[in-house]
């Protein structure tokens, strides 16, 4: 199910970097081609159906992205990070790697550069 849900947001997120870079720019030069002209007179234009698609797929992309967040964080809860399986319950504890002591003969600081 992992999958299918990673698949398809993969497709809605190069739809909808495709159609935001494919989109008239207002202000700069874009992709789309030219830009606004500016002015007092220049109000804003009504959506597009390429607006539209824009925030149809923004929507899938959110949505798809909660899933997955959803499926994940299920699927996480029975599993170690590190192993990908918890231990067994009569399994022994890792052994500890005990850090050497400092002696007399271990350098309190490294040595003097020559």
């Amino acid at each position: 199910m992992e999958n299918f849900f990673l698949t398809i947001h993969l497709i809605v997120a190069l739809i909808l970097i495709g159609l935001v870079l494919m989109q008239r720019s207002e202000g700069g030069i874009g992709l789309g081609g030219g830009g606004g002209g500016g002015g007092a007179t220049s109000g804003r234009p009504p959506a597009s159906a390429m607006t539209k698609f824009t925030w149809l797929f923004a929507l899938a992309f959110l949505g798809t992205s909660i899933t997955l967040t959803i499926i994940a964080a299920s699927n996480s809860a029975d599993e170690s990070v590190i192993t990908g399986e918890l231990p067994a319950a009569g399994a022994p504890a890792p052994l500890e790697i005990p850090l050497a002591p400092l002696g007399a003969d271990a350098p309190a600081a490294p040595p003097p550069a020559e």
